[in-house]
């Protein structure tokens, strides 16, 4: 019997949930990747050097970076506009109750991540490192200029489309959650990209973040309100970026 949780919508619903699904994550790839290279062409003419990210001083870095994720603003704002994707999902100012769900999804994030990663160590499971991590220990001033750019652009965009309107066109075709199951894999898939490292190390880590999306899906569907993701998601990424910058920079040994 279908329930929210669990349906089987007709076929035309499924296979649009799949293709446009698809589309949408082709066409924030495509889309950002153009605005990086037009953003990136006017840093080199004005003497930058963004073929040799490590180069590059950090408010640039975290421009081009902001800019990769403007072009998933671009899609999201395309498909609400012209496929009433707008339906798809609610985001509202947080209630007391959200900044609650805020705290415990954050605790969650941390607590999950700490058994994955533990699971994987014990395991003898090597996991690649994020090429963002990589590139901000070669100047550890560029984790505190990406904390604006995760805040404002980085999870708000994410999250509007993998939790906003991929999860969206998923529960709609097969139920909740099947929907936050599959949204996951489309926002863990991409990362595999995102890894340093070899092949084999890059799937626990691409792994690690699906399952991480999992959460970042249940807590949307508990709140219904993206604005709550969306926070949680952001504070993940500064207590990354922050513990980091404490590392390289030798605060945490004081």
């Amino acid at each position: 019997m279908d329930t929210e949780y669990y349906r089987v919508a007709d076929m035309r619903t499924r296979m649009r949930s799949v293709g446009h699904s698809v589309i949408l994550v082709v066409a924030a790839f495509v889309v950002g990747t153009l605005l990086y290279t037009m953003v990136g062409s006017l840093f080199q003419s004005a003497g930058y050097e963004v073929t040799a990210l490590e180069t590059l001083p950090p408010l640039p870095y975290a421009v081009l970076t902001a800019t990769q994720f403007v072009g998933f603003f671009a899609v999201v704002a395309f498909y609400v506009q012209f496929e009433s994707g707008g339906d798809l999902f609610d985001v509202g100012r947080p209630t007391l109750r959200d900044v609650g769900w805020v705290v415990g999804g954050l605790v969650g994030l941390f607590v999950v991540a700490a058994v994955v990663s533990t699971a994987f160590r014990y395991a003898g499971v090597d996991t690649a490192t994020n090429q963002v991590i990589a590139d901000g220990r070669q100047d550890p001033t560029r984790f505190l200029y990406l904390l604006p750019v995760t805040f404002l652009f980085v999870a708000p965009a994410e999250e509007l489309l993998y939790r906003g309107l991929i999860q969206g066109l998923f529960r709609r075709a097969y139920g909740v959650v099947p929907g936050i199951l599959l949204a996951s894999v489309f926002f863990g898939a991409p990362h595999y990209f995102a890894m340093l490292g070899p092949g084999d190390t890059k799937l626990p880590a691409v792994v690690l973040v699906t399952i991480l999306g999992v959460l970042l899906g249940t807590l949307y569907e508990l709140t219904e309100n993206l604005a709550v993701p969306v926070l949680v998601h952001a504070l993940w990424n500064s207590f990354s970026f922050l513990s980091q910058y404490a590392e390289v920079t030798g605060l945490l040994t004081v």
